[in-house]
């Protein structure tokens, strides 16, 4: 990770959904603009019903495809932690507004693996939304297990992404971020970054809605994405 951080672009300061909060809220707050009143880890089932806009329903209102990827999730949609699946590392899955369930079902998917499954297939067949949301499982992402299985389940995984045509045709950007403050790199893959560049300023998890938001052409900015920094300029994306 430092050293692709170090040949692409990265953020040197970061800031998550609120200092102390754990996963979850940080999750919310990157795709919908807010935590929208959570404070901790929880499955589906024992949070109200979060029918806030989010990124993944103005994606599919703007006529634009989205999916999730959660590596080790059982079944499409799944509300509930299995195994090596964490629940709490699935947005999609909190959203209950219009069409959100629904879109869950199909849009939210197993991730597979490098040689089989839905993002293998996508990224080989040109198949890759608009939208991707990619999460490793709780020992890929260094939750459970050592930095060094990270990196190494990166190391595997970047490549195929970027040999894909989506990649190669320059319409593709990939942000790798931690769901919560790191002094782990936060970084950015991209054709057009310039090599070597460190983003420094206020940048939050609102940044990368905001950004994302931008790069895909949607609107109205989702709540705290309305004031927060764009990374477009800085990261030349």
């Amino acid at each position: 990770m430092t050293q692709t951080a170090r040949l692409c672009a990265s953020v040197s300061t970061w800031s998550d959904a609120g200092l102390g909060l754990p996963s979850l809220p940080s999750y919310l707050a990157m795709t919908s603009g807010s935590t929208q009143g959570v404070t901790s880890d929880s499955n589906p089932s024992g949070l109200p019903p979060i029918t806030a806009d989010n990124i993944f329903r103005q994606v599919r209102a703007s006529g634009q495809s989205q999916k999730s990827y959660m590596e080790d999730m059982p079944s499409n949609c799944r509300l509930s932690a299995s195994g090596l699946y964490a629940e709490r590392h699935n947005p999609e899955i909190y959203y209950q507004g219009p069409g959100d369930r629904t879109a869950c079902a199909s849009n939210n998917v197993p991730m597979g693996t490098t040689t089989s499954g839905n993002l293998a297939g996508d990224l080989a067949n040109n198949t890759l939304p608009a939208f991707s949301f990619l999460t490793p499982n709780v020992c890929n992402d260094m939750h459970d297990c050592s930095i060094a299985t990270g990196d190494t389940w990166l190391s595997r995984w970047l490549p195929i992404i970027l040999a894909s045509q989506s990649y190669q045709a320059g319409r593709t950007a990939v942000f790798v971020l931690f769901d919560e403050d790191t002094p782990l790199p936060n970084f950015v893959v991209a054709p057009s970054v310039v090599t070597g560049t460190v983003v420094q300023g206020s940048y939050s998890h609102y940044s990368l809605l905001r950004s994302t938001e931008e790069m895909l052409g949607i609107g109205p900015k989702l709540l705290n994405a309305g004031n927060a920094l764009s990374l477009r300029g800085p990261l030349n994306i």
